[in-house]
């Protein structure tokens, strides 16, 4: 069975998170979707509110496993026997970025290899960030994330 891992922090999930997650899902057997407790962060929602609307935007897949994770990405592959990594690409410059991590997680782990799913070109703007930055505004989120998910965010925003 080829188990693989998509790794992020998804806060929150967005189409274009989603359009990696259901193509990679056709590749391997099984996929990992990793959410990132990243303590440096201050993310807006918490680990177990990301793991949930994950859980909810991938039910239909059902290859698809949603955990939390700490530490290293390397660690994290090896607990969930993982051959591959999942990354998604929308410019040059996350290339730039995640070439340089998927070397590193290499020499990590030497069976450790990382797959590039540049995403659909619809998504290519599109990051978390941004989300959060408009919906901060008040502005209208629903082309960028799955319709409960936009109700949840303008939830955090409009108290």
């Amino acid at each position: 069975m080829r188990t693989a891992v998509y790794p992020g922090s998804f806060d929150p999930v967005t189409l274009g998170h989603l359009d990696i997650i259901e193509r990679s899902s056709k590749i391997v057997d099984k996929l990992v979707v990793g959410v990132l407790q990243n303590s440096a962060k201050n993310p807006l929602f918490s680990v177990e509110e990301r793991v949930t609307m994950l859980k909810e935007v991938t039910a239909h897949l059902s290859n698809v496993q949603v955990v939390s994770f700490d530490g290293l990405l390397v660690d994290f592959a090896r607990q969930c026997h993982a051959a591959v990594v999942v990354r998604g690409l929308r410019a040059i410059t996350d290339f730039e970025y995640e070439l340089q991590m998927s070397q590193t997680n290499r020499i990590m782990c030497p069976g450790l290899d990382t797959i590039f799913l540049t995403t659909d070109l619809k998504y290519a703007y599109l990051s978390s960030s941004i989300v959060r930055e408009v919906a901060q505004y008040g502005g209208d989120i629903s082309s960028f994330v799955p319709a409960a998910i936009a109700e949840r965010v303008l939830g955090k925003f409009n108290g």
